[in-house]
């Protein structure tokens, strides 16, 4: 499109949002192809739609959307609660390409209650409000069967397809099944139960589905005294068996005050890498928690967590006919509704409900990304990356990262490591060690320095590929010093980090710009362990290095600085004497048949300087046979 016609193209939907009432409703953008691309709603119609057409918009995906607009059409709306309903339903009709859309990716089962005569309990995956009440969904199917458990053994409703009639049952079309004789089903086909008694254990039936558990109790508990008293024993007995089989089952499924009648719980949890958003909900009736679900956004338009808590709530609430009136939410909502209001809790039952709902919200989350990076081991490595580099404010993904660390006794035997991960995992065959030639006792800033420059000096002669990232093995003292030389000396532009430890000599703090800043990860985050692998990796190498070389300075003698006496000669020696004392007693023409003249007078002459080459071989002779 040419400049002109895009100015053209922008004038007049400004001109079309200049004439935007400034009162709730809903809007839509349409493309070139007058279809649909986006739905939205707003308290003030007028407001939210010119904030698309600002200057200073800098989301990129709100700019793309911007670009494909041609016309914008709107509804107004008499409140913020009908604006979010005509969203809704507008958003299902057309569904357009830039709006979120709920996802469950899976079916599960409900409990349906037929309309016939004589009423059905059974489970399903197929919905359809013609053929009777349904119940559910059931995210957790273990929870489902124990509720038809139950209807089974306290209602024991008819399990049969017959079509039962009442004018079936007088003539006597019908025989008693398998059912009716073990007991699991009162004979309503044969009039054992009327069709009266049968119906309202349906009825009661349908009141355990909706949670309306404790008043069917109280029921049950009223019925039992009163037929106690008309001297009917063997219906109150088996009046108090449903009783106490209820109270078990509520026992069981009770887990906040029974004071809460009525209310739904959302939370969110958010995955800033990949743009994914986990929203759970769960409806809680008379203390006991009936339903929970956790569904998955993907957000288009970098929605904000309370646009897709908005869109996500309306969505939920229709798909499960929910009427609470109360809804407990993590934030604060600015919209309002008029049937429902939104409750942030701080405290007691309701507070433990939200803490609950974010529980599973985040075990979702985890579940989900597990079973992606099985599927898919290296989506793991670019999200965990991707993570980092949203949280540092990295220009570019930190596929190679590099971390030293510097290990000596006093300054004594003094080196450093070097250790190399790339797509987060170690690189081992890149991994350098480094022994420190230029320091002279026990400074660590000056070792990290020359181990810096020597590394990254190298690197530049060769042309190796520098890193994405440095992390130092240390606060802000070694950050300072890499700083000076690789920013301020060689003159490289790599991000640097660093990795401090608490005084249990655990990581505790992510350390990253000049000067540094604190930045905040989640300890029992997954990009967490993985930075604490890499520093504690690099510590090992570190440190084994250093352990190896003074395990050789410790075994080193007199012996190895004698020119001509090697390995090799020392071997000779070993296998002939067998013991340093027949080494000791041997005469000099015996150890020179062994080793030879020239040898032989070598180690005499070291002798007689003052070396003890025996003293020497003893220390060998012993560490051989050891």
């Amino acid at each position: 499109m040419k400049r002109e016609d895009e100015d053209k193209r922008i004038e007049r939907l400004r001109n079309i949002v200049l004439n935007m009432p400034d009162k709730p409703g809903s809007y839509q953008f349409y493309d070139i192809n007058n279809e649909i691309i986006y739905v939205g709603k707003a308290k003030s119609l007028k407001k939210r739609v010119s904030s698309y057409f600002h200057k200073e918009v800098d989301r990129y995906k709100t700019r793309v959307l911007v670009s494909k607009i041609e016309n914008i059409t709107y509804t107004v709306v008499n409140s913020e609660e009908d604006a979010l309903l005509l969203e809704n339903s507008l958003i299902k009709k057309y569904n357009p390409r830039y709006n979120i859309l709920l996802k469950d990716g899976k079916t599960y089962p409900s409990i349906c209650v037929t309309n016939e005569e004589f009423p059905r309990v059974f489970k399903t995956r197929t919905i359809n409000k013609k053929t009777g009440t349904f119940f559910g969904p059931y995210s957790h199917v273990g929870s489902m069967y124990t509720v038809l458990e139950l209807i089974a053994k306290i209602f024991k409703p008819r399990k049969c397809h017959i079509p039962l009639t009442t004018e079936g049952i007088r003539a006597g079309k019908y025989k008693p099944c398998l059912e009716y004789h073990i007991h699991n089903c009162y004979g309503p086909c044969i009039a054992k139960q009327t069709k009266e008694e049968y119906r309202e254990n349906i009825r009661q039936v349908k009141e355990v589905l909706n949670g309306n558990t404790r008043e069917l109790g109280l029921w049950l508990y009223n019925e039992m005294l009163r037929k106690a008293e008309e001297m009917k024993f063997e219906e109150a007995e088996e009046l108090k068996g449903k009783y106490m089989m209820l109270e078990n089952f509520m026992a069981k499924s009770e887990v906040v005050s029974h004071t809460i009648r009525d209310v739904d719980v959302f939370s969110i949890v958010s995955e800033e890498s990949d743009n994914m958003v986990f929203i759970n909900y769960i409806h809680v009736k008379n203390g006991t928690i009936n339903q929970s679900f956790t569904f998955d956004y993907r957000r288009k338009l970098n929605e904000t967590e309370e646009e897709l808590l908005l869109t996500a709530i309306l969505e939920i609430r229709e798909r499960f006919d929910s009427h609470a009136k109360e809804i407990i939410v993590p934030f604060e909502m600015d919209w309002k509704m008029k049937n429902a209001e939104f409750f942030v809790p701080q405290r007691g039952d309701k507070k433990h409900l939200l803490e609950l709902s974010v529980m599973n919200a985040r075990q979702y989350r985890f579940d989900r990304l597990k079973q992606v990076d099985k599927l898919n081991p290296e989506q793991k490595a670019v999200r965990l990356m991707k993570s980092l580099q949203t949280l540092l404010g990295m220009e570019k993904m930190p596929y190679h990262i590099e971390c030293f660390d510097n290990s000596n006794i006093s300054g004594s035997d003094a080196v450093a490591g070097c250790v190399v991960f790339k797509g987060m995992k170690p690189s081992k065959k890149d991994y350098r060690k480094y022994i420190i030639r230029t320091v002279v006792g026990p400074d660590d800033y000056a070792s990290m320095q020359e181990v810096v420059r020597r590394r990254y000096t190298r690197m530049c002669e060769e042309g190796t590929p520098l890193p994405d990232l440095i992390i130092t093995d240390g606060g802000k003292g070694q950050m300072s010093c890499v700083k000076e030389v690789v920013w301020d000396e060689l003159k490289l532009s790599i991000p640097i980090a660093g990795l401090s430890k608490d005084n249990h000599h655990r990581t505790n703090e992510l350390l990253f710009g000049w000067p540094p800043k604190t930045i905040g990860i989640d300890i029992k985050s997954e990009l967490f362990k993985v930075l604490t692998n890499i520093q504690d990796e690099v510590h090992r190498y570190a440190i084994t290095f250093h352990r190896d070389k003074r395990s050789k300075s410790a075994l080193h003698s007199e012996l190895d600085d004698i020119r001509g006496i090697g390995e090799k000669t020392k071997e000779q020696l070993l296998r002939h004497f067998k013991t340093i004392k027949k080494l000791k007693d041997a005469p000099f023409e015996e150890i020179a048949s062994v080793i030879g003249q020239a040898k032989a007078k070598m180690l005499k002459e070291v002798e007689e300087e003052g070396v003890c080459w025996r003293a020497a071989f003893h220390l060998y002779f012993r560490e051989k046979e050891i």
